[in-house]
């Protein structure tokens, strides 16, 4: 049973680094082309996997490695910004601001990653006394 918690662990971490990492170039790249005429800014959606999970989950049934892993291969899509059917424009304040929530949510990641790592290092260091 602890494999499998801590594969499902480690797994979603995994999704979870990716998909900031992933928003965060995204944001970066509407930053940099926000004066570019024409340009449509990106977004990261994912929101096919999160439906998946949350009917899985409402049905009682369990997520697993196997299931998280399928979900990242299918991978976040990134789709422009409409405005009634039309581009969006960048907003540079918006941008700014989803930024530095998306290095925090990273930051939080990395954390937890961190702590379970740490909690699997002591489990090995315990078991060689």
């Amino acid at each position: 049973m602890t494999e499998g918690i801590e594969a499902v662990t480690l797994s979603s971490l995994s999704l979870a680094l990716d998909a900031a990492a992933l928003r965060h170039q995204a944001i970066a790249h509407n930053i940099a082309n926000a004066g570019v005429e024409g340009f449509e800014p990106l977004r990261v959606k994912f929101s096919q996997s999160m439906a998946d999970a949350r009917r899985q989950l409402s049905e009682g049934r369990h997520l697993d490695a196997r299931h998280i892993a399928a979900w990242a291969g299918e991978g976040a899509t990134l789709e422009p910004v409409l405005t009634g059917g039309l581009p969006g424009k960048v907003q540079l304040d918006s941008e700014v601001a989803q930024m530095a929530q998306n290095a925090v949510h990273y930051q939080a990641l990395l954390k937890g990653l961190n702590k379970h790592m740490a909690v699997l290092a002591s489990a090995v260091s315990e078991g060689k006394r």
